[in-house]
């Protein structure tokens, strides 16, 4: 079994490395609006709704959603199909 010593330089290395590529990736994908998961403004613009409908539509189990933490998340793909009525 071959062991490699890893130093605290090269964790440091590693990790500006990778902070650079994560950087990157959020620069390019940050324009693109096909994302599966959206936000509750995201929905509203969408919907050209106001919150209280949106609320509604969330009490009246019309709307799907998902709660992570404090911030609700909506399906992009069934509230598609919820808008051409399947």
């Amino acid at each position: 079994m071959k062991m490699d010593i890893i130093t605290m330089d090269d964790l440091q290395q590693f990790k500006t490395e990778m902070l650079n590529e994560m950087k990157n990736i959020l620069k390019t994908n940050s324009g693109i609006s096909n994302k599966s998961w959206l936000r509750s403004a995201e929905i509203r613009k969408m919907l050209n709704i106001s919150p209280g409908t949106l609320q509604n539509l969330r009490i009246n189990g019309n709307l799907p959603f998902r709660k992570v933490g404090g911030t609700m998340f909506y399906s992009r793909e069934k509230i598609e199909k919820m808008m051409e009525g399947k």
